[in-house]
């Protein structure tokens, strides 16, 4: 076998393009013919400075022009603080309810020129969390459900956080409070069951892992409003699988239940179907009511009895926070915020 060598010409490489230099608000200036002082105004939407609508159009033009977008990290130190707002992730998936929620409130962050960051603190809890969320550097955290103690809300101050709201059933010291009374979801669920008649109660507890936030206040509310009327409460674990709904169901009639608050409208809706399977006629034979009023409960046949649930408004804690961003010396504010009414409808 014979091997033939073959000289390949060397030939020089392609010359790498040169790097683009990033657009500064210099650029901007010199394209618009304004000053460093006008395109800082008119990009960071500032309203001390009166600037007539012609310059401002101007500036836009041409900063969209070489691309230029105001630096984050630049206008923070100016500024003295960052216009981050932190909104750690919650620890479990959110309904349709509690998502819409969070996107009106992030819209109306940004309509007060908040830049809203959403942080994934998988295995990280309390003070912890609040240590991993202070290196960002965010001028506000909002917390959902029991996620930061006293202490975790010292560390954020420290770090520059202007700003700490809670959103759950409890306050903490040193930070502003968003109440969510989901003992009055279970009140108003139990007193439509009495109402009805039904004297053999279920409430669904959720085993999903960190619901117990919600769900425990929900059970209590039950208990607190049938204590006394003779009424007895069954507590109902229940994994939001059809596999847990259909071991549930088959021993349903063993349980003697007339009727069943399923913690919400998506447990509510797996267990109804459930029943139904089993041969349990629903509300005739149990009754069943949800919460969170989600469109597709009105679908279902029968059409899913629910406690509606109203939420804060996303304007309203969006200006709670920018209150506290512009004076982080005030007293911290707690607001009483969850509402909830019965709507019945065939299932109960």
């Amino acid at each position: 076998m014979r091997y033939v060598m073959v000289q390949i010409p060397n030939t020089p490489a392609p010359p790498s393009p040169t790097p683009r230099s990033v657009p500064t608000s210099a650029d901007v200036a010199r394209l618009a013919g304004v000053s460093r002082a006008t395109v800082s105004y008119v990009l960071n939407n500032t309203s001390a400075v009166r600037i007539s609508e012609p310059t401002r159009r101007r500036v836009r033009e041409a900063a969209k022009e070489l691309g230029y977008v105001p630096h984050a990290a630049a206008r923070s130190l100016r500024a003295g603080h960052s216009r981050m707002v932190l909104m750690p992730a919650p620890a479990v998936p959110v309904g349709p309810l509690y998502g819409r929620f969070l996107n009106e409130l992030q819209w109306e962050l940004g309509r007060l020129d908040y830049t809203v960051v959403q942080y994934g603190s998988v295995g990280l809890h309390g003070d912890e969390a609040a240590r991993a969320w202070a290196e960002l550097r965010p001028v506000a955290v909002l917390v959902p459900g029991a996620g930061i103690g006293p202490q975790g809300v010292a560390v954020l101050k420290r770090s520059g956080a202007r700003a700490v709201v809670t959103l759950g059933p409890d306050s903490v010291e040193g930070a502003h409070a968003l109440l969510m009374d989901h003992e009055a979801v279970g009140h108003c669920a139990a007193r439509h069951l009495y109402d009805r008649g039904r004297r053999r109660v279920g409430v669904v507890v959720p085993e999903e892992e960190g619901l117990e936030t919600f769900s425990l206040p929900r059970l209590n509310g039950v208990r607190g409003a049938l204590h006394g009327t003779g009424v007895t409460v069954t507590e109902l674990p229940l994994a939001h699988t059809e596999q847990s709904a259909a071991r549930l169901a088959a021993r349903w009639r063993g349980l003697g239940l007339d009727a069943v608050f399923a913690y919400n409208d998506e447990y509510a809706m797996l267990l109804m179907r459930a029943l139904q399977d089993e041969g349990v006629r629903v509300p005739e034979d149990t009754a069943v009511i949800g919460a969170d009023d989600l469109m597709l409960g009105r679908l279902l046949r029968p059409r899913l009895s629910t406690v509606h649930i109203e939420l804060p408004s996303g304007r309203d804690l969006a200006e709670l926070v920018d209150r506290a961003v512009r004076d982080p010396g005030a007293p911290p504010e707690t607001h009483k915020v969850l509402g909830a009414a019965v709507v019945h409808r065939d299932s109960s």
